[in-house]
């Protein structure tokens, strides 16, 4: 019984690490065809880390904030824009700010990252892990006021995994240098999620992440966008 138990374990961590290993792939593939978002998925998942804790720490949402639920939500932060391998090079590659029509075509990214997350839901045992990685790619573009896309969701509709990482998201847009524009500097963004508290985001996620200014320095830091 101990030597199946052990087995059934090594199996069980071997699966595991196997299925990280895809999300990191299947992340890696869209982020290789954006020219713009270097190291992008895992700036965005060390701030969905620092929002978690930041939660946990003060009890918010305590009934869903357990072990396993933050687990499953940073492994699967990677997959938020997973949507984006369906969009053409042309619009995810511009240098400049898209027309209204492009735009269109860019918002399909997180219905069609939607889509695919099902499919896999749909097809891999035991994959309900994906259910967080579903809700980030679906819905981390819609606004805590109901106007974001691409449901119009306000408030709590809004899945939390998706408004911890729309949160991250924007952050790390920010403080990032793009083709159009230079990025912003640490003070000048962190007031920009500020002035989102409320309308764009869920103040509880903001109100943690404010509070975080350390950790966040030190992933700016680890990725050279801080001395």
């Amino acid at each position: 019984m101990a030597d199946q138990y052990r087995d059934i374990r090594r199996f069980s961590e071997i699966a595991m690490k196997m299925r990280d290993g895809l999300i990191i792939l299947m992340a890696d593939m869209v982020e290789n065809r954006d020219s713009d978002t270097g190291d992008h998925i895992q700036k965005t998942a060390s701030y969905v880390r620092i929002i978690l804790n930041g939660l946990k720490r003060k009890g918010y949402y305590s009934e869903q904030m357990t072990s396993q639920y933050m687990i499953y939500v940073e492994k699967s932060a990677p997959l938020h824009d997973v949507g984006k391998i369906k969009i053409p090079d042309a619009i995810l590659n511009k240098p400049g700010r898209l027309t209204a029509e492009e735009f269109e075509i860019m918002k399909t990214h997180a219905t069609v990252g939607k889509e695919i997350i099902e499919k896999a839901m749909s097809t891999i045992e035991g994959g309900s892990y994906l259910r967080e990685a579903r809700n980030m790619a679906a819905y981390h573009h819609e606004k805590w006021n109901g106007t974001g896309y691409p449901e119009g969701l306000k408030e709590e509709e809004i899945p939390l995994s998706a408004r911890i990482m729309a949160v991250a998201d924007v952050f790390d847009a920010l403080t990032s240098a793009r083709v159009y524009k230079p990025a912003f500097p640490l003070d000048e963004a962190l007031r920009m999620i500020e002035e989102g508290k409320g309308t764009q985001f869920d103040p509880k996620c903001v109100e943690v992440f404010l509070e975080s200014v350390s950790d966040i320095k030190d992933v700016l830091r680890k990725y050279n966008q801080l001395p």
